[in-house]
């Protein structure tokens, strides 16, 4: 995240250069400075004649080449940006020579999603040499409350944990998708407000008391009564409740705990560092190793592959997701 403010404040700055290899696994930050540079690095009256977007699907490096290798027109320099380019794959290498020599009076944008790209090529070491490289890296899910957090405090917003970790449950480590949720309630609230999982249930549909998170912090505690009430909330509202998620999330949280019983030193902050979690949900596996041993841990992780397979039809004898669930429930607590 650092890297890629650092990169937008050099162009805001003036400080730009031939050539951007964009990569990684995480879109988002691809996305942000691409836009970046297509939105302020020309004048608007200067995009009709020297702005392109080209897509990898579309195009040969030969042809991303030639339009680089073009003058601008009444301008100090082009832009050209190529969208898509992981599918390019197989015949990147050849912008080698373009990445010795790079055309000084172009801007070109690469952006090469969902793919790595080997450090180890000439190709890298010419890129870094005479422009930027960038990699954008999957965020591990644990710290995906602190970015959201970190993401809001700049645009004038705060947010409560509780509605963080809300956030991050429900989905994931896709920041392109939290992204836009967040827009939705920075639309909908006033500057410096701090949102709450209120307002997350209200603007975004993500039940603040029927959810995973709360599911899972449930049978944690044994509360059979509070599990139920959210299975049938599940029931309810299937379409935002997807079975085969609230599995995996469970499966997830009893590896966890199998792992944690293993571990010699229980103190929070070693445990949220083994288990790669956030140190808010450290107290939710010291419960629940209470009330499941190791021995017990074994079983349930089992239980859940069974109800996995079941999920998607294997020897399920057609009941409903909701008695697979209630079931299973069952099962563990």
């Amino acid at each position: 995240m650092e890297e890629a403010k650092r990169i937008v404040a050099d162009i805001k700055n003036g400080n730009i250069k031939p050539l951007y290899f964009l990569f990684g696994e995480e879109p988002y930050y691809i996305d942000t400075i691409a836009k970046y540079i297509e939105d302020k690095v020309l004048q608007e009256e200067e995009k009709g004649f020297n702005q392109m977007v080209l897509y990898g699907k579309e195009v040969s490096i030969d042809d991303i080449v030639s339009n680089a290798k073009r003058y601008p027109m009444m301008a100090e320099r082009q832009v050209v940006i190529v969208k898509e380019a992981h599918h390019l794959s197989r015949t990147i290498d050849q912008l080698l020579s373009y990445a010795q020599n790079p055309q000084s009076t172009t801007v070109l944008v690469i952006c090469y999603k969902y793919k790595k790209f080997d450090k180890r090529k000439k190709l890298y070491k010419e890129i870094k040499e005479n422009g930027v490289i960038f990699e954008s890296k999957k965020l591990y899910e644990d710290r995906v409350p602190g970015w959201i957090r970190q993401h809001l405090r700049g645009k004038g917003y705060t947010i409560s944990h509780k509605a963080a970790i809300l956030l991050s449950e429900y989905l994931g480590n896709d920041l392109g998708r939290i992204d836009k949720e967040l827009e939705k309630l920075r639309f909908v609230l006033p500057k410096n407000a701090e949102i709450t999982p209120a307002d997350i249930e209200t603007h975004i549909g993500i039940s603040k008391d029927y959810n995973n998170f709360e599911l899972k912090k449930a049978i944690g505690e044994r509360d059979m009564l509070k599990a139920t009430r959210i299975i049938n909330y599940f029931a309810q509202n299937p379409k935002d409740n997807p079975f085969v998620l609230t599995v995996s999330l469970l499966n997830s949280f009893f590896t966890q705990l199998l792992q944690y019983h293993g571990l010699n030193d229980h103190s929070p902050k070693n445990v949220a560092k083994a288990l790669r979690i956030n140190p808010y949900f450290v107290s939710e596996f010291q419960v629940a190793a209470r009330n499941y041993p190791m021995k017990r841990v074994s079983g349930i992780v089992s239980h859940l592959r069974d109800m996995d397979m079941k999920g998607k039809g294997v020897g399920a004898n057609a009941a409903s997701q909701t008695d697979l669930l209630k079931e299973l429930v069952v099962k563990i607590i």
